[in-house]
């Protein structure tokens, strides 16, 4: 019985520390504002809201890069703060701020533990 206990606390930590290390990965693609890097962690399709523009529901990866990187662009994005992550179950979170020159923008990602590995498939930026 302690062994079992033992093992499943031990595949636990491990799952944890895989989900950390991948949610590093998203963070320091967003650190050097590199699209490139952010979308290879998009599922295929990506609920998307940007600042001021309605919420688009199941972009495709393509579109949901194509976007993004529009709005870096259009807002001289350069880097990201993290304030928070966490997760439950298969659902992880990141919540920071995307960096430009004089001002800065709430970005709130959410993340599902899938076959494929931990894949993006919600980005709110406000």
């Amino acid at each position: 019985m302690q062994k079992l206990i033992s093992t499943i606390l031990f595949i636990g930590l491990s799952f944890a520390a895989i989900a950390q290390s991948e949610t590093d990965a998203v963070v320091q693609s967003l650190k050097t504002a590199d699209v490139e890097l952010i979308s290879r962690h998009f599922d295929d399709f990506v609920d998307v809201k940007l600042l001021e523009k309605d919420e688009v529901k199941n972009m495709s990866r393509n579109q949901a890069a194509i976007a993004i990187k529009s709005f870096f662009s259009d807002n001289g994005v350069r880097g990201y703060d993290k304030v928070s992550d966490g997760g439950r179950g298969s659902l992880f979170y990141l919540i920071g701020k995307l960096l430009t020159g004089n001002k800065s923008y709430n970005i709130t990602i959410q993340m599902k533990q899938k076959p494929a590995g931990l894949q993006i498939i919600t980005i709110r930026i406000s």
